[in-house]
């Protein structure tokens, strides 16, 4: 049952969409970091900026009891993060963020182990190649060399994580790995959770403009030059790139989380809406003044904690670890 202080809105049309309104303590902290974030808006792009971009993500607090280690899953590299109370035959496949250009498993590691953590499932940070190096499909057939190795390992059980741009590649191997299990045989995923998915390279979204200078991190110019960057000519509208544009047949269980300040926030909710009209489980939790990816945030943000508290529940029912 909804709280008092939390709104749930359903139609035919939409799927669930539950908003969680803005703390007061959760209101100060994002003022304050409104304060700091503005001279850097739009700036960390391009490959020049990986270093700058992973210091960030690194802060993201350790998660208690969480070991990390190097991996390699389907010849895919990576780092392992293991719960002291990880189940056997379940795993979690995370898909970093970074618009394509940016990011890395280890900079994520903490991200992920705070996922692992509260769902008592050891995860899996992929290091897939990324632009203008490999451009498209070169993080795709990573994504799903390392589900299918999780499966070569003995996984059972695997729910894929993402945000961001990892939102959106998790979404479209979501489409893929289910797929492939109907034609095949094999592990389908048991479900699916992304934070501020980008799910729609062609930049159509109204939050692009709506959304502008209420998002402290993001532009679309920023989006711009990373996608093409990505895509080098080929069509933003392909659902192997845009999960917006892909099949939905017979998905398993989604949860996303948003906020309202940011731009991606119409990617979220046109994703939803496409896939709940074809009969898929979506949930989409909209937090009140968060902003991009705000549950890396814990121990910062009391509505940080909250989401992985639901993401927790959620994958941990999907998954069979509670």
């Amino acid at each position: 049952m909804q709280s008092n202080n939390e709104k749930l809105e359903h139609s035919n049309a939409y799927a669930a969409e539950i908003h969680h309104p803005l703390a007061e303590k959760d209101g100060e902290a994002i003022a304050a970091m409104r304060t700091e974030v503005p001279p850097s808006k739009g700036k960390l792009s391009g490959s020049a900026a990986r270093g700058a971009f992973d210091e960030i993500q690194e802060k993201t607090p350790d998660a208690p009891g969480v070991s990390y280690e190097q991996g390699v899953v389907g010849g895919v590299a990576g780092v392992w993060c293991h719960p002291q109370n990880s189940h056997p035959g379940v795993a979690i496949l995370h898909l970093h963020g970074g618009a394509y250009v940016l990011g890395s498993a280890h900079a994520y590691r903490h991200l992920a182990g705070q996922v692992a953590a509260h769902t008592s499932a050891s995860a899996f940070v992929a290091d897939y190649r990324l632009a203008p190096e490999h451009p498209f499909p070169a993080a795709l057939d990573d994504a799903k060399a390392a589900y299918r190795g999780l499966v070569e390992q003995g996984a059972q059980k695997i729910a894929i994580v993402g945000d961001s741009a990892g939102g959106g590649l998790a979404l479209v191997l979501l489409s893929v790995a289910q797929s492939d299990a109907l034609a095949r045989g094999g592990v389908a995923p048991s479900a699916a959770v992304v934070m501020s998915p980008w799910t729609d390279l062609a930049l159509t979204g109204l939050s692009l403009q709506d959304r502008a200078d209420d998002d402290p991190l993001l532009t679309r110019e920023v989006l711009s030059m990373a996608g093409a960057s990505y895509l080098q000519g080929h069509d933003p509208h392909d659902p192997l790139v845009s999960p917006l544009y892909s099949s939905f047949t017979g998905l398993p269980p989604i949860q996303i989380h948003v906020g309202t300040s940011e731009v991606l926030l119409d990617d979220t909710r046109r994703y939803a809406k496409r896939a709940h009209a074809e009969g898929v489980d979506v949930t989409v939790h909209v937090w009140e003044g968060m902003t991009h990816v705000f549950p890396g945030n814990v121990g910062t943000l009391n509505a940080a904690e909250a989401a992985l508290g639901m993401i927790a529940a959620f994958l941990k029912g999907k998954l069979g670890t509670c």
